[in-house]
Order: C-alpha cells, then sequence, then structure tokens
C-alpha cells in the first residue's frame, strides 16, 4: 500500500531526522518527501510510504513525537488514479 501523509512540525534541525527514524523502525519505506518551510517557525513536509502494514501504526508513533504538531493521512495521488481507471 502507498500512504501520503502531510505533516506540521516545529522548524528544528533534528526534526526530520526523528520523523525518518520512526518510519523506519515501524517498517514503512519513504518512496518521496517534500517539504516546505514557513515563516512562522513551522515546516510542512509531504512524505509518501510505502507498507503493508496499516498506516496508523505509523501515524499513532509520529504525533507522539514532540516536533511534530499535525499529521494528516491524505488520499494518496497514486491509488486514486488506479481506482479511476
Amino acid at each position: 500500500m502507498i500512504y501520503d501523509m502531510m505533516l506540521t512540525v516545529h522548524q528544528r534541525a533534528e526534526v526530520l531526522e526523528r520523523v525518518l527514524r520512526v518510519i523506519r523502525h515501524r517498517g514503512f519505506k519513504v518512496t518521496s518527501i517534500n517539504m516546505q518551510v514557513h515563516e512562522n517557525e513551522t515546516s510542512m513536509v509531504d512524505i509518501v510510504v510505502e507498507s503493508e502494514r496499516a498506516i496508523t501504526l505509523l501515524s499513532n508513533q509520529l504525533t507522539k513525537l514532540i516536533d511534530v504538531v499535525e499529521c494528516q493521512v491524505l488520499p494518496s495521488q497514486i491509488e486514486n488514479k488506479l481506482a479511476s481507471v
């Protein structure tokens, strides 16, 4: 399964490292990542991950990280395209 996640995080040097570590420990593979820095001390990180595991196993752990403000699981663009075919 392919999952698209949008994270709002505090702008800190180590936050991306922590997020990637949790993703790896939970058995997910990052296939795409995009980060946008905002002026209000936060950043938006769009991450596409792949795994046979349930996405709730990952999203619940990411929300526990101190620098993660919000974690949203978005409908995957790839799966939407496959469903419409």
